[in-house]
């Protein structure tokens, strides 16, 4: 069963056989899997891999990769082809692995190219192997596994997808063989023209062993006789190159990857509202003998997933028109599925129903006890009170009356978040005035429990500050989950990134980013050791190869990456609240990235804070022109570092710097329910440069008065505290 043993000399052997890498330096492309510091390379040079499955077009380097492996591992090494072999195959390959554990305590590796190929009762043979440990599984397929291979395999195994070859790539492989006096024809003069060998890269379509075959071909026939005398000179024009090649024919496959990639094209053109383009996608399916009611049924998911309540009348319409093609069929029902396709592509998009997920999260996150007023009162009313406190919405006007209905632990959690389109765009107010309301009233009763600072009162030992902080850097906080979901999405992240996260003591980011760089890297610098500690015992629970790298700021001190690569993305909340501070930020990760890595951060920006004037004019109340000005003044100090700087001096100062810097900024509003302590600590002129402020402005009257209206206006009630947080992206 020994797949890659060769020939005598390895000369009886093609050429695409004989170049076949060795060793991992010698592997050409796929860098976003087996790049330096990317988990694949780190496995295989470590000799823990676990059970994978390479699944690509043909000539990318599968097979070969598994020759690597087979290379650089001490274990056992099986192969089996799935198209030659069958379920005895597999029993005896078993029998070999279960003697190799229990005599030798060795692993064994299995190499099953074309494992699609197989059909279930032999994929299912595989799988108690599989799951005991007995066999390590590495499959090969042209097929995308997710749909080709058993999804009890697909599930214990990492899938790793490469990709057709580059053209610098294919160019390297050529010269690799035209120089390789071993196994190639470095023992000959060949030499061949650069139009000659640009066609025959630009003809494999990224198939190395395309190109491989195509340029054996044309060495050996430019010989007077093969095999020539070493030496002797042979050269390669254009017109040899066009004899030895062909390009491939791309056909519509029902059953292959091109069937899902057109019906994602329709998907992406209905939601895209391009009737167009939807009508020629799903002309191309019906012409290649797609089931129409493959396509009914996507289109009813679409209906609901990409459109939903914007317009409501989409899933009924998409029904009637499937209904109406179960009875009238082919050809004429072709009818109904042009009219289905072309109500979605013109009709207005919401994927706002996407918050029953975000429910189905919470409800995986945390059991949360029902609400006494909530529960049924049927049964238990007499003895566990169960249902006091429920308002009967129909008893009012409106036949609505603002309470609470998620749980305690969910208050004030936001998962339907409608949009402004069609049918939303009419509820969207009315949705949002009551949620306003319900949480307003929810969170007036528990005046007195929350403590409340702010930048008003900021400084860097203010244990205030630490509890504020704290309440905002909840895991449970819909905002930070927005801030982490903008930075992570505005770094744009690959499977096979490798992403620093600077600053990662809470692990906002530093575990999402990790889930999004499976095939890649993640790692995170904390600004203290604790910090470290506490991420780097939560981290116990991963797989080994799934966890971060976690280091702490001292191991920058020394001037070095503690890493094993540089990155390719560096993210990081709230790094500093000064441009200085920013710069400083920069100019410390740059050593980490790569040539032309992207560094994305977020940032509260102080100078755009929260002004107690605004409070008090949401409730009717004329603040005076002393007082605006006095707190205008402290906005906008410029000898107060934290204040002395706005979205657009950074983007200039940036700038300056020589960085093209992509800045955005939200506003976030977090309910919160001051007390008079946070009162008299925002206006106190020995802690607070309000507070002092006001008394070098404003008369002392006017600032009683002052007091008066924020006690009677805030205290006991909830307050929207708005912040804007700025969010940057810069490539280095």
């Amino acid at each position: 069963m020994e797949l890659f043993a060769e020939t005598e000399n390895g000369r009886h052997e093609p050429l695409a056989a004989r170049m076949r890498p060795r060793k991992l330096d010698e592997y050409i492309g796929q860098d976003h899997i087996i790049g330096p510091g990317r988990l694949l390379r780190r496995a295989i040079q470590a000799d823990q891999l676990s059970s994978v499955i390479f699944y690509g077009p043909p000539g990318t380097g599968k097979t070969t990769l598994a020759r690597v492996i087979a290379n650089h591992t001490k274990s056992n090494f099986v192969t089996l082809n799935a198209v030659l072999a069958g379920v005895q195959q597999i029993r005896e390959s078993i029998a070999v692995a279960d003697e190799q554990r229990k005599l030798y305590n060795r692993r064994t590796i299995l190499f099953v190219d074309e494992v699609h190929r197989w059909n279930r009762a032999q994929q299912d043979a595989l799988l108690p192997w599989v799951e005991n440990g007995t066999i390590i599984l590495i499959g090969a397929t042209t097929e995308n596994p997710f749909f080709e291979v058993n999804k009890a395999l697909v599930s214990r195994s990492r899938v790793f997808q490469l990709k057709a070859l580059t053209k610098d790539d294919l160019a390297r492989a050529a010269r690799a063989a035209l120089s390789d006096s071993e196994r190639g024809y470095g023992a000959w003069q060949v030499t061949i023209d650069d139009d000659a060998l640009a066609h025959l890269v630009d003809t494999a379509s990224g198939d190395a062993r395309s190109l491989l075959n195509a340029l054996e071909l044309a060495v050996e026939t430019s010989a007077p006789s093969w095999p020539a005398t070493p030496g002797t000179a042979i050269h390669i024009d254009r017109n040899t190159a066009e004899e030895s090649i062909q390009k491939k024919a791309i056909l519509y496959d029902r059953d292959g990857d091109y069937h899902y990639d057109v019906i994602s094209a329709f998907i992406k053109s209905l939601r895209g509202r391009d009737p167009d383009a939807a009508l020629y996608w799903m002309a191309r399916m019906i012409a290649a003998g797609e089931d129409p009611h493959f396509i009914f049924r996507r289109m009813l998911i679409s209906a609901c997933e990409d459109t939903g309540l914007a317009d409501p009348a989409a899933i009924g319409i998409v029904e009637a028109c499937a209904a109406a093609f179960d009875r009238v069929g082919m050809p004429e029902g072709q009818y109904h599925l042009a009219q289905a396709a072309t109500y979605l592509a013109t009709c207005p998009k919401s994927n706002s129903l996407l918050a029953y997920f975000d429910a189905l999260a919470a409800v995986e996150a945390e059991e949360a006890e029902v609400p006494n007023h909530l529960r049924d009162a049927n049964r238990d009313a007499k003895e566990f009170g169960h249902g006091k406190g429920y308002i009967y919405p129909h008893s009012y006007r409106e036949h609505w009356a603002a309470q609470q209905y998620l749980p305690d632990a969910l208050v004030g959690r936001v998962f339907f978040n409608p949009s402004v389109q069609g049918h939303e765009g009419r509820i969207r107010d009315e949705v949002l005035a009551r949620r306003e309301l319900q949480v307003a009233a929810i969170l007036a009763g528990e005046a007195g429990d929350d403590q409340i600072a702010e930048i008003l009162t900021f400084s860097p030992a203010s244990s205030r500050r630490e509890q504020w902080a704290r309440r905002l850097d909840s895991g449970k906080s819909a905002t930070l989950l927005d801030i982490r979901n903008t930075v992570l999405t505005a770094a744009s992240l690959a499977r096979h990134h490798r992403v620093l996260v600077f600053q990662a003591d809470d692990g906002l980011l530093v575990w999402e980013a990790g889930r999004l760089v499976p095939e890649g890297f993640s790692a995170g610098l904390c600004r203290s050791a604790e910090a470290r500690d506490i991420l780097l015992q939560y981290a116990e629970n991963l797989e080994e190869l799934d966890r971060p790298a976690l280091e702490s700021m001292q191991a920058i001190c020394d001037n070095r990456n503690p890493f094993e690569a540089p990155f390719d993305r560096i993210i990081s909340k709230d790094p500093a609240y000064t441009v200085d501070g920013i710069l400083s930020f920069i100019d410390t990760v740059t050593p980490f990235g790569a040539p032309g890595a992207r560094v994305v951060f977020s940032v509260r920006v102080p100078s755009l804070g929260m002004r107690l004037s605004r409070l008090l004019e949401r409730t009717g109340m004329t603040v005076s022109a002393d007082i605006q000005a006095a707190e205008h003044a402290v906005f906008t100090d410029s000898a107060d570092a934290r204040y002395a700087w706005t979205p657009a001096t950074l983007s200039a100062v940036l700038e300056q710097k020589g960085f093209t810097a992509e800045i955005t900024e939200k506003t976030f509003t977090e309910y919160r329910s001051p007390d008079p302590a946070d009162i008299e600590r925002w206006l106190d002129a020995k802690q607070s440069p309000l507070g002092k402020a006001l008394e070098e402005r404003v008369s002392a009257a006017e600032r009683s008065s002052f007091r008066q209206h924020l006690e009677a206006a805030i205290t006991g009630n909830s307050v929207a505290w708005e912040y804007r947080v700025l969010f940057c992206a810069l490539d280095l």
